[in-house]
Order: structure tokens, then C-alpha cells, then sequence
């Protein structure tokens, strides 16, 4: 018996949804229809309808179209993303908490209270003066990267500093997250995770072919065409994909090192794991949740160790 079939409309309907909105996620390959009509129309079976219902559901609790779109395609697991949207969710219940509490202190000011609330906000926010004053006191206190000149602990920090230190005033949800990540930064234990990682920027100082402003700048490159090579969802594996793998291998590892890739590739794999801590893995959260752009510097980085790992499996293999 043939499996019954329903209508881009009929289906909208079954999920309390919209056609627009069901069409809107076969366009961007979210969800496809299993068949069409001679005419080009879509037709859904029970299955996509389920899977469609699944997407409704977690639109409901906020989570995002490339969240969504991972845990379909099983680029990550379930519980990570479920552990990533319950920290985002505490993170906005802290700050709606922080907003409510400035609301009514300001409607119970005698006086002037849109200037009540102006002088609330500006206590709670961290310029960006307060932010480098807080990391230089963690690095003189902490003594990473000790040893290191200047311009390239400039550079180890260049993104952070970018994105997250020279941010612009930020919402009540921003200023929320960096005290969080204040608190992170504040605990012994992460320091100790993030010393844990220092000997590939040790190695890249003592072996690099460029000056510190130069690597920068190539690195930069080499985020620019991962991020369109994720805008064009291509997998880990493909070559536009494994050729930035290469070009980054070149620009970490001086010259008697790429004579042997594998090592390489193993080095580099090692490192990627002792990012891999609870804390670490916070801290990359946080970020994200403070800067649109640091997400997708995270995004891009996932292609490239994504690439990596299955360019050494498959070296394994061979």
C-alpha cells in the first residue's frame, strides 16, 4: 500500500505552521519533501511531518535555524545542544532578572526616572577600558604566555580582543554574559585548562616563518574562506574545504614539519582535545552569546578541526 501522501498546505495545517514558513525550510535545506507532484508541488509523508513538528517544537524553545540544522544532520550530538541552549536560557534569565530589578528601582525613584534608569545602566556596564584592565590583572596574576614577546601575545589575544574586549556598548544580555565570563576567567581551574594549550602558540612563536602581524592577517584569510565555505555547507571533507586545511598547516608549522603531514595533523589533533574541557567549552559559549561575530569565528573553527580530524583519520587509513 502506497504511503499517503499530504500537501505543502495540509502539512502547514497538521503542524500549526504556515506555508511560508514550511517552504522557507525546504529552501534552505532544513527539511525537504520526500516527493512532488507532475505539477512541482511539494508533498510531505508522516515522517517529514513528524520531523517538521520536531523543528516547531524546538523553534518554541529558541533554538536556531543552524542548530536545528546540526542536530538533523548529526553534525552534533543532541545533548551538547541541549547543554549549549539551557546555558543561553540561564544566561537571559540572569539578565531579565538584572532588567526587572532596574525597572523597578527606577518606578520607585522619586523624580526623574528615564535618567534613574540611565544612570542604573551605566553602572552595570563594562566599557571597554574596565575589560583590559581586568584580562592585563588576569595575565600578570596567571603569568600566561610568560616568555612571550609583546606583538605575539597581541596576536594570541587578537580575536578576544576584537569581538569581545573592544565591543561597543552591548544589551543588558551582553553585559550579563561577560560578568559570567568574568567569573570563568576568574576560576583557577580554567586558567590552568587554557595553560594546558600553550605549546602550540609556543611553538608557532619559536618556529614561525612570519612576524606576528603577518600571521594574523593570513589567518584572517583563512577564516574569510571558511566562512564561505560554511555559507555554502560544505562538509569537512570537501576539497575547497581540505585545501584551506592545507594553507593552515603551512602557516603553523615551519618547513622540516610539513615533510611529514601526519605528525602534523596528529599535533595539531592533540591540541583540539585539550580545548575540549568543560570550562573551555563555556568559554567558547559565552563569547558567542556576547559577539555574532566570535559565533561564527567558532563556526569556522568547527569546519577546521572538523577537516582536520578526518584528514588524519583518513591519513590513518591509508
Amino acid at each position: 500500500m502506497e504511503e499517503k501522501k499530504y500537501s505543502i498546505g495540509e502539512t502547514a495545517k497538521m503542524i500549526g505552521s504556515t506555508i511560508k514558513t514550511v517552504r522557507y525550510y525546504d529552501e534552505i535545506g532544513l527539511l525537504k519533501p520526500t516527493s512532488y507532484t507532475e505539477g512541482g508541488h511539494r508533498l510531505y509523508t508522516a515522517e517529514d511531518i513528524w520531523r517538521l513538528e520536531m523543528i516547531t517544537n524546538l523553534r518554541y524553545l529558541d533554538f536556531g535555524i543552524d542548530e536545528i540544522s546540526k542536530m538533523i544532520s548529526e553534525e552534533i550530538s543532541v545533548d551538547k545542544t541541549l547543554d549549549w541552549q539551557i546555558e543561553s536560557m540561564e544566561t537571559q534569565v540572569t539578565t531579565l532578572m538584572d532588567m526587572i530589578s532596574i525597572l523597578r528601582q527606577a518606578k520607585e525613584h522619586d523624580g526623574d526616572s528615564l535618567q534613574y534608569i540611565h544612570n542604573l545602566v551605566n553602572e552595570r556596564t563594562i566599557n571597554t577600558e574596565h575589560k583590559k584592565q581586568f584580562i592585563d590583572k588576569k595575565l600578570k596574576e596567571s603569568q600566561l604566555l610568560i616568555g612571550i614577546p609583546k606583538e605575539w601575545k597581541d596576536s594570541f589575544f587578537y580575536y578576544f580582543d576584537k569581538y569581545i574586549i573592544n565591543q561597543v556598548k552591548g544589551s543588558a544580555k551582553q553585559t550579563a554574559t561577560w560578568h559570567e565570563l568574568q567569573e570563568l576567567i576568574n576560576d583557577p581551574q580554567f586558567i590552568k585548562d587554557l595553560k594546558n594549550t600553550e605549546f602550540l602558540y609556543f611553538n608557532i612563536v619559536h618556529q614561525s616563518k612570519y612576524n606576528a602581524t603577518t600571521l594574523v592577517r593570513k589567518l584572517e584569510n583563512i577564516h574569510d574562506r571558511l566562512n564561505k565555505a560554511l555559507k555554502q555547507k560544505l562538509p569537512a571533507n570537501s576539497p575547497i574545504v581540505q585545501t584551506i586545511i592545507d594553507d593552515t598547516a603551512r602557516l603553523y608549522a615551519n618547513s622540516q614539519q610539513l615533510d611529514n603531514k601526519e605528525d602534523h595533523f596528529r599535533y595539531f589533533t592533540e591540541y583540539i582535545q585539550l580545548t575540549k574541557t568543560k570550562r573551555l567549552e563555556r568559554c567558547e559559549t559565552l563569547c558567542a552569546i556576547l559577539s555574532p561575530q566570535y559565533y561564527q569565528l567558532s563556526k569556522a573553527n568547527q569546519l577546521l578541526f572538523q577537516g582536520i580530524e578526518w584528514r588524519l583519520e583518513h591519513m590513518e587509513e591509508s
